[in-house]
Parts: structure tokens; sequence; C-alpha cells
């Protein structure tokens, strides 16, 4: 086998980009088989939580990454179906689910779900001493007295003690989700087992609310909880007797969520206020620019006029003027008429001196 693993070949269930890089880190030996993602997809490609390889070796170093209740320290440990990822220092928890096309999500869970695993019973066998041994699909082995377990099965196990919290049958009416096909990620409740002879899979036909439903085969059905598919935080029957915490702890979200909600809404009126106060600014700044445009063309208008009144003045002094020189040219033609009668009565005068002669 190579120690190398191309992007291009990875199971359909890894969350990775399959073009962006060539290559993609190898998942390690252990549980879930080939279908288990490497621990440091998870943490650099899904959360983000780490850039690079190294990153992610450092904080795995810190005993700060715990899958099903025990600290990891090796990146290429598989994480698989309905494994619960806890980050202690963050107080972030997680359970692996199947999502659209057998691709694994991560779903948000609380810290009361995130003490117990679910797990299918895939084969059972007794042990020596009387006892009967159940194998989970992830390959984790269980020791228990009673007999009560069958193949198909669904149990949860407490990551403390290893003690199995919970069990749901396998028949028809139970609530399943499909984890691989064409409907892997949908729930519904099984409506009829039809067992195949021979060595094909028996088939399952499950109906969902306002669907038809779908049929697939028995090996990609699992059972699970009502509270399962809620996302609560009570992952049995024997945790559901105490709802009280949960109730609380729900009214205090509601709450939190109710005084969100005014804080935002109170932010939001702040807004409209700052933007009509700025609104009102702009309009009175705008007035203000008219005003100083009005009084701008009533000045130019006024200088204008003014303009005008001094050219008539001037224009009149000028015709004034040149009415006083009229009157000027007019006298001295007068009064060259005069000197010329003078000169025509001497010129008489003399004439008639002569005569007398």
């Amino acid at each position: 086998m190579t120690n190398h693993q191309k992007r291009l070949s990875v199971p359909n269930s890894w969350p990775v980009e399959r073009k962006t890089e060539t290559f993609t880190v190898k998942a390690g030996a252990g549980p879930h088989g080939e279908a288990g993602v490497p621990l440091l997809i998870v943490l650099r490609d899904v959360l983000g939580y780490a850039d690079t390889r190294k990153e992610a070796r450092y904080a795995l170093d810190q005993d700060s990454v715990l899958i099903n209740g025990t600290p990891v320290s090796d990146e290429e440990r598989p994480v698989g179906m309905f494994d619960i990822l806890a980050f202690a220092e963050r107080e972030e928890y997680y359970r692996v689910f199947p999502g659209e096309g057998g691709r694994l999500s991560l779903t948000a869970i609380d810290a009361d779900a995130a003490g117990s695993k679910l797990g299918k019973v895939v084969e059972k066998r007794h042990v020596p001493g009387g006892d009967v041994q159940l194998t989970l699909h992830d390959g984790r082995t269980l020791v228990v007295d009673d007999t009560d377990y069958d193949g198909g099965d669904s149990v949860v196990v407490s990551n403390d003690d290893s003690e199995v919290v919970a069990h749901f049958e396998y028949e028809e009416g139970a609530l399943v989700t499909a984890v691989d096909g064409e409907h892997a990620g949908e729930v519904g409740t099984v409506d009829a087992i039809q067992v195949t002879p021979g060595s094909a899979d028996n088939i399952v036909r499950v109906t969902q609310d306002g669907d038809a439903g779908f049929e697939t085969v028995e090996d990609y059905v699992v059972v699970i909880d009502e509270n399962f598919t809620d996302d609560d935080a009570a992952a049995g029957t024997d945790v559901e007797d105490e709802p009280d915490e949960t109730d609380v702890d729900a009214d205090e979200s509601e709450a939190d969520d109710e005084d969100d909600a005014d804080e935002s809404d109170a932010e939001d009126d702040a807004d409209e206020s700052e933007a009509d106060d700025a609104e009102d600014g702009e309009s009175e700044a705008d007035d203000a620019e008219v005003s100083d445009a009005d009084e701008s063309e009533e000045e130019a208008d006024a200088d204008a006029d003014d303009s005008e009144a001094d050219a008539d003045a001037d224009d009149s002094e000028a015709d004034a003027d040149d009415a006083d020189e009229s009157e000027a040219d007019a006298d001295d033609a007068d009064e060259s008429e005069a000197d010329a009668d003078d000169a025509e009565a001497s010129e008489a005068d003399a004439d008639d001196g002569g005569d007398e002669q």
C-alpha cells in the first residue's frame, strides 16, 4: 500500500475539495475502516481551527481535543459516523452525522449529549463465561450480560465507563436515518422490512412525513432516537426522565434570544435616528447652499442694476456736456452774426460819409 492519498480518489464521505490540491493526508489505522476521515481534515478543512499540519499537531499535544471522551494526539486518527468531537477549552461539542450525499458533517450539541455515543450493533456472539459480546459499526466491542440485543439494534454507550445507557430495537415503526447511498442523511420511520432469500441484502422501506419515503438496503439504515434529530441534550431513553434542566436551559436561551432581539431593535432604531439626523443635516446644508446661491444671485442682480444705473448716469452727463457744447457753439455763431452786422453797419456809414462829401 502507498503512503500517499490523492484527493481525487478519497471516499465520497470525506468533506474535502477534490481539485484544489493534488494530495491530502491519509487516514491512519483506527476505527471506521476506510470510511473514517483523518482528524487533520476536520480541524483544518472543515472547522478551520488550524492552517497547517504543524499547527494541528501542536493543538493535539495540548490534550484539548477529545474524541468520544478520550484525548487524541494523532492527527491521522480516523473520525467516523456518530463520533463525538469535543474541544475542552472552547467548550464546543460536535456529533459526526451523515450529510447530503453521504458526506460527513458536524452537528453542534451540548455537553450533556457529548457524554455518550450512539452505535449500531453489527455482530453478536457468545464469549467464554456465558457473556454476550456486541460489535459496533466502528469496530468497538462491548461485553454485556443481557441477551436481548440483536443485529441492527442501536445502543447508546457512555464515554466515561463504556456502559450501555439506552437501547433502540431495529423493528417496524423505529425511527431510522440512512447513512449511505442515495438517501444518506434522510430520516424516517421503518414501514416494512423485506427479507430477501439468499445472499442478497434485505430491503427496508422508510416512510417520511409529507413524502412518499424511500427504499434502501438494511446495512444503510441506523436506528436513532427522536432527541437525536432535534439535537437535544438527551441521547437515550434513560435520560428523557430528567427534562427540567433542559427546559430551564431552553427558557434561558429564549430569554437571551428575546434580549438579543430587543437590543437589535434598539440598535436599528438608533441607526434609523442617526440616518434621519444625517438626512436632516444634509437637507439643512442643501437649504443653506440654496439660500447662499439665492443671495449671491440677488447681489449679482443688484450689482448689475448699479452698473446699469452708473452707465445711464454717465450717458446723461455725456449728453449734458454735448448740450453745453452745442449751446456754446450757438453763442459763438450769434456773436459771429453780430460782428458781421456791425461790419456791415460800419461799411454803410462809410458809404454815407463819402456821398455827403
